[in-house]
């Protein structure tokens, strides 16, 4: 048998005890009544008779409210006429612990986790309909909080809480001081702020102060749960249609730099097609200059033998001359100072001549006629200061 069930079957001794004594004095009382009148039967309750279980029974009650045991989850505050204050100093921790019975009693806190929680919801917080923190911002707008706080009670400050408290530190304390603090912070902060990045701002300044106000109290905070937020029904109107037009906006945005990329991009085309374009007529204008250069070095090289050759030979030049005279030409004017070869022997062979004739065009006088080549006459030939014309 544990300690907790002793304590527990002592006090189930204990009420057991007081209710078989009770009925074995009614019953003595009753029987005592009927048979000898009704003052031996108020004298028979002083009897030992009766005196010694009401002995036995006070003892097990006695021994029972002498014994206290504390759960681990719980600490135990002595009220005690025996102390200074009224109360002990330190409080009971878990175990089994002695008091003096009838002048001294137990209370009990417990000392796990706690959550307290002020919700809009009907069923959700502690207290049943609308719960939830209203609040208003820097900018006037009204806001709702739901919000959740985990705490206990400091073990070792059990004493100040049952002093200053007992068991009213929820409902006295821990509520006011956290709609309290919730409505100071909300109001340093404007509605959209609330419901942005900063609202872990606003979290976390309610935790570290609601933490050292519920401290120096004798409650240790764990965490401070900002739940949610709910904003009135206008202002929520006039957030989502700030949203819907910001949406919009942003499409068209879009549209837009959609619109700029495929006009960057055709851009882009053409300038790639241009640059291509340009590129190449570089390339053939630079293959047409290197073209020429190349025919002219090849001209001048061409050149530098022939001007070798007419060194050599200077009437090479008249040869070339006449080969490029077309074969079909009958007369041609020239210098009368240069000299002329003709190929008489094909000439011949169309007039049907029997040899070449070569005629140097020699004179001044001028041309006075002309006269028609056969096949029996050579070519009259009449100089001039300048040319001679041939017929």
């Amino acid at each position: 048998m544990n300690i907790l069930d002793l304590d527990r079957l002592l006090q189930i001794i204990s009420y057991i005890s007081w209710l078989f004594f009770t009925i074995y004095a009614i019953v003595v009382f009753v029987r005592t009544l009927l048979r000898h009148g009704l003052v031996l039967a108020f004298l028979q309750l002083l009897s030992a008779k009766i005196l010694l279980p009401l002995f036995f029974t006070v003892c097990v009650s006695l021994l029972s409210a002498a014994l206290v045991f504390v759960q681990p989850t719980e600490v135990g505050v002595v009220v005690s006429m025996l102390s200074p204050g009224g109360v002990r100093p330190q409080p009971l921790r878990a175990g089994l612990h002695f008091i003096v019975p009838v002048l001294e009693a137990e209370v009990k806190y417990p000392v796990y986790w706690q959550t307290y929680t002020m919700s809009s919801k009907m069923d959700e917080g502690a207290k049943k309909g609308d719960d939830s923190i209203r609040a208003r911002t820097s900018d006037g707008q009204e806001v709702r909080l739901d919000v959740s706080i985990i705490f206990r009670i400091d073990p070792e400050q059990a004493v100040t809480i049952h002093i200053d408290w007992q068991s009213r530190y929820i409902e006295d304390l821990v509520r006011p001081v956290v709609r309290g603090y919730v409505r100071t912070q909300v109001s340093q902060f404007q509605a959209r702020e609330v419901n942005s990045s900063a609202r872990r701002d606003l979290e976390a300044a309610l935790d570290r102060l609601l933490s050292e106000e519920l401290g120096n109290k004798g409650l240790i905070l764990d965490q401070f749960l900002l739940r949610d937020i709910t904003f009135t029904d206008e202002y929520s109107a006039a957030i989502e249609e700030k949203q819907i037009a910001q949406e919009g906006m942003e499409r068209t945005q879009h549209e837009a730099q959609q619109i700029r990329n495929l006009a960057e991009g055709e851009r882009d085309k053409l300038k790639t097609e241009a640059e291509g374009q340009r590129d190449k007529m570089i390339a053939e204008a630079e293959g047409e200059a290197k073209a020429i250069l190349l025919k002219a070095d090849a001209q001048a090289q061409a050149l530098k033998l022939i001007a070798a050759a007419l060194k050599e030979n200077p009437d090479l030049l008249t040869y070339e001359y006449i080969q490029k005279l077309s074969p079909n030409i009958r007369a041609m004017l020239v210098p009368n100072n240069a000299p002329l070869i003709l190929p008489l022997q094909e000439l011949a062979a169309d007039l049907d001549l029997a040899t070449p004739v070569t005629a140097p065009i020699t004179g001044t006088a001028p041309v006075t006629g002309t006269a028609p080549m056969t096949a029996t006459m050579p070519p009259a030939i009449a100089p001039t200061p300048q040319a001679t014309n041939v017929q």
